[in-house]
């Protein structure tokens, strides 16, 4: 099929963003055979590669095109959005049918069917001089057998286009057709050639700010061997025990989960007296749980929700309806962790016990596409170490690396044992499988709101005005309403000590407060990669007092203030 193209250039660049327009622009001034563009979720990375595809037609730089997806649902949205360009796409293309249909001038594939036939794909893009567009590129690098399916399939291609919002993988696994560049540590990490990350597009307004609303609570089970253990979700815990209290909060026969829901949907409720098609989603560990949550969610709201499982055919098109309707809840596994396109989404639960750094930025993407100034979005989570580590750093550039570098620690790799951890999570456990513990109670409290890098915490009256916060503020009303009420707590909420903490023993007390101190320095040290008895030293001189060893409750109270304060911060 031979395109006929009728605009212009200018014609094709009239309506973009600043940011797509200067990354086309910073294309056609070295035109490179392989390029790749880093975009926050939202920005509009689709838009810029079609336009992109449509001027190398144009120009017969190329003559065919071939998307690579992560998931099926994305092969569909990236041929409507094609057409829209006036290139057909074929998004049904099977590897079995060989040849592409004349009407076509290209596919849309996924990553796995690549990689079960790269020399059938190898062949199509010899045939023709193909521009390959990789969506969500650092899926080639999911295995080192999809890395090599995709080099062989495309080494010959005319032109390479790669797209992602997440540049980072939490592997060493190459991403093919992405250079690294060794830095003054010796450690490779990823080259883009055009990045326009979430700070930048947030201040332009062209996607939304994100408030995080964090719940704690108490959490009772009872293990295999019929002990009963108990914690509290947002306290320092090992990490078997913060594993299990995790997932007793999402556990949908406990409260937390229900009160969590409850408190979701009345923030939706407020969002939509100015947004009346908002929508909402949760995002569940496994299909029981997302079947389990839309019965909740009915008896909240007194309507069914839309449920997506990965393993269901008719995915998509729920998906697309959903988008299309003025429905209040959606529930999904993974179907909507990425690249999914649903505007409306305003308000989401993070129901799930996967906590991949990746995983975790797909995630909150689904909710930052801005479609007028002023939209909020606001996401419920769990109390978790890593979670609010990831959430306070929304807009920190990370990027892939391939060399880990050397710790000054013990050699553990936190990071690494989530990966580890995430790859054995199933959307359905097996039917042999039991559970390792049975819930026995889940209790939900607010415990912080996160925004821009800085909290708040702590308190019902606080739940209250979050969940009440206007559905429509710009940015800088965000931080600036929260800086204000930071600056009221701190002046009129002094510390509460508990009539039960001044009737334990101090050594009890000091023990719980030294354990609370280490994990803020473990967290501290994630962040900022300095070794943890360096942070303990800088502590020590702000705050004065001995070792932690010899430290006194106060003096672990100040020390524990003093990191919190670095957190947001201050000084």
């Amino acid at each position: 099929m031979t395109l006929v193209q009728t605009n212009s250039t200018g014609d094709r660049l009239r309506g973009l963003r600043d940011w797509q327009r200067a990354a086309f622009e910073e294309y056609f001034r070295r035109e490179p055979r392989d390029f790749l563009a880093v975009a926050t979720p939202g920005a509009g990375k689709t838009t810029f590669a079609l336009t992109l595809a449509s001027e190398l037609l144009a120009r017969h730089v190329v003559r065919s095109i071939t998307v690579v997806c992560p998931t099926e649902h994305l092969k569909k949205q990236w041929a409507e959005a094609a057409a829209r360009f006036n290139i057909p796409l074929d998004p049904d293309f099977k590897n079995g049918q060989g040849a592409l249909g004349k009407h076509f001038l290209g596919a849309a594939v996924t990553y796995a069917q690549v990689a079960a036939h790269p020399m059938l794909h190898r062949n199509r893009t010899e045939a023709r001089r193909t521009l390959v567009i990789f969506d969500e590129v650092h899926h080639a690098g999911d295995a080192l057998s999809w890395g090599d399916a995709v080099r062989e399939a495309f080494d010959p291609a005319a032109r390479r286009l790669c797209l992602t919002g997440t540049p980072f993988r939490s592997d060493t696994n190459p991403i093919p057709f992405v250079d690294y560049v060794q830095d003054h540590t010796g450690v490779r990490r990823c080259s883009w050639d055009y990045s326009y990350g979430y700070a930048p597009a947030l201040a332009d307004g062209v996607v939304r700010p994100v408030i995080f609303l964090a719940y704690s609570g108490e959490m009772r089970w009872r293990t295999k061997a019929g002990d009963e253990l108990a914690a509290r979700l947002g306290e320092p815990l090992t990490p078997d025990a913060l594993s299990q209290a995790w997932r007793a909060a999402l556990d949908p026969k406990g409260d937390w989960i229900k009160r969590v829901l409850t408190a979701a949907d009345r923030r939706l409720s407020e969002v939509r007296k100015h947004t009346p098609d908002a929508g909402g989603l949760v995002i569940a560990s496994d299909h029981e749980n997302a079947r389990a949550y839309a019965r909740i969610l009915r008896r909240i709201t007194g309507r069914g929700a839309t449920v997506v499982l990965s393993d269901d055919p008719t995915a998509s098109r729920k998906i697309k309806q959903f988008a299309e309707s003025d429905d209040r809840w959606m529930v999904a596994v993974r179907m909507v962790s990425e690249g999914v396109d649903v505007p409306r989404l305003m308000v989401g639960v993070y129901a799930t016990s996967t906590s991949t750094p990746l995983f975790f930025a797909q995630a909150v993407g689904r909710f930052v596409r801005v479609r007028r100034r002023g939209e909020m979005a606001s996401v419920f989570l769990p109390s978790i170490p890593v979670l609010l580590e990831y959430a306070s750093e929304m807009e920190r550039e990370r990027d892939h690396v391939l060399d880990k570098p050397v710790r000054e620690d013990d050699g553990f790799d936190p990071e690494q044992e989530l990966v580890n951890e995430a790859r054995k999570k199933r959307d359905t456990p097996d039917a042999g499988d039991e559970l390792p513990f049975e819930t026995m109670e889940s209790a939900a409290e607010f415990d912080r709101a996160l925004y821009d890098g800085g909290e708040l915490g702590g308190g019902e009256p606080d739940e209250e005005e979050f969940l009440g916060l206007p559905g429509l503020l710009e940015p800088d009303q965000v931080a600036a309403l929260l800086r204000k009420r930071r600056q009221e707590q701190a002046t009129q909420r002094p510390r509460r000590v508990e009539p039960q903490e001044r009737q334990r023993p101090e050594h009890e007390v000091v023990a719980d407060l030294r354990r609370e101190l280490n994990g803020l320095v473990g967290a501290w040290h994630h962040r900022t990669g300095q070794p943890h008895a360096t942070i303990h030293t800088q502590l020590r001189r702000a705050c004065g007092g001995p070792p932690v060893a010899q430290a006194t409750a106060e003096q672990l109270r100040q020390r524990i203030a003093k990191l919190r304060a670095w957190a947001v911060g201050e000084d």
